[in-house]
């Protein structure tokens, strides 16, 4: 069977239909290297930071030294502190390059990511409204105000994409995402004008950054987040026969409108949480799917769990540098993740091999 470029490869199942390619062994042990360097990079989260004495000190409060699991202020730094920014930065990671991933494959765009959906403009835009009419000032008030923002400017994008005649196309999701995103943003610099008290708070939030972060604050949002994930899987089936057309999808027995919005809700769960725990990270959600892909080619199942990963991976070492690059100070891990994700989009935008992999042309 010929396979022309953009296409997703496939070979023929024992049915006579066309099924998708299983994963490769490079993909296979990709995945568990990237698990190690996880593993490692938790640790290694664990051991870094300011005002928790010396990395030792911090393994030996690991290890369950009496002495060190008696010191009070390193308790505070490894349990209270550094734990829950780790598991924040996995938590965004995953869920940044899981909706990354998704979202490419629904639109079959490859420089699409989380933001064309408004979830970002959304969350920023109820930000500024907590903030301004009805006192949020805990990081707990901006989390919740940003998962909501973000779920309702997705719920409006999904309910104007879905609507007409084109329910469900690619471009009616871009469109309504872009046009809400830039609605949102309008909004959000009219508020902020008249309340420079707000603004400042704002504008911490929007650099992007994992200080401040409670264990608390995330036992919920794994829970949304964990339903994004289950749906995203789920929808990777019927998003690679999407790959071979949308007549070829019918075919099959898929409805692809129906299956891009059901992809679009899976995306904004996933981004909501990232945006509700960060503030908007850009490039990250781009660039791990473009990594995943040269690495699984077009299996879809393989190109999320390594996405995820990747993006995991990234995020944590983004939020470890950002400790240490100016110390005593913090960078802000989004400041990091642009310097590096700038050039890296232009590299990939000038290789053939990976600006084509798994897009349509």
């Amino acid at each position: 069977m010929s396979i022309t470029q953009g296409e997703w490869p496939t070979t023929d199942g024992p049915d006579g239909r066309e099924c998708v390619t299983s994963p490769s062994r490079p993909a296979l042990r990709a995945a568990v290297v990237l698990c190690v360097l996880l593993l490692g990079l938790v640790l290694l989260s664990l051991l870094t930071g300011t005002g928790g004495g010396s990395p030792a000190r911090a393994w030996d409060f690991l290890t369950g030294d009496a002495a060190a699991r008696a010191d009070a202020q390193l308790r505070l730094a490894v349990q209270d502190v550094r734990l829950p920014r780790t598991l924040a930065a996995v938590l965004v990671g995953v869920c940044l390059g899981a909706a990354g991933c998704l979202l490419q494959a629904a639109t079959r765009n490859p420089l699409a990511e989380t933001g064309l959906l408004g979830v970002n403009s959304g969350a920023a835009f109820a930000v500024v409204l907590g903030l301004t009419f009805f006192g949020a000032a805990s990081a707990s008030d901006l989390l919740l105000w940003a998962l909501l923002g973000g779920m309702a400017a997705s719920a409006v994008v999904l309910l104007f994409a879905a609507s007409g005649r084109t329910a469900g196309s690619p471009l009616r999701l871009v469109l309504a995402g872009s046009a809400l995103g830039a609605t949102f943003h309008g909004l959000t610099s009219y508020v902020l004008l008249g309340t420079q008290s707000t603004f400042d708070t704002y504008r911490y939030w929007t650099i992007g950054s994992l200080a401040g972060v409670e264990t608390g604050d995330l036992l919920p949002l794994l829970l949304v987040a964990a339903v994004g994930l289950v749906i995203a899987f789920g929808c990777a089936r019927p998003l690679s026969a999407l790959g071979l057309g949308d007549d070829s999808a019918r075919s099959l027995g898929h409805r692809p409108g129906l299956v891009r919005l059901v992809v679009a809700a899976a995306v904004s769960l996933l981004a909501g949480c990232a945006v509700a725990v960060a503030g908007p990270i850009a490039f990250l959600g781009l660039l791990a799917p473009y990594a995943a892909r040269a690495l699984t080619g077009a299996h879809l199942t393989a190109q999320l769990a390594l996405s995820a990963l990747i993006a995991a991976d990234v995020m944590l070492l983004a939020d470890i540098l950002a400790r240490v690059v100016i110390r005593p100070w913090e960078t802000p891990v989004s400041v990091l993740l642009a310097m590096v994700g700038g050039p890296l989009l232009v590299w990939i935008a000038r290789s053939s091999r990976l600006s084509t992999a798994g897009a349509s042309t």
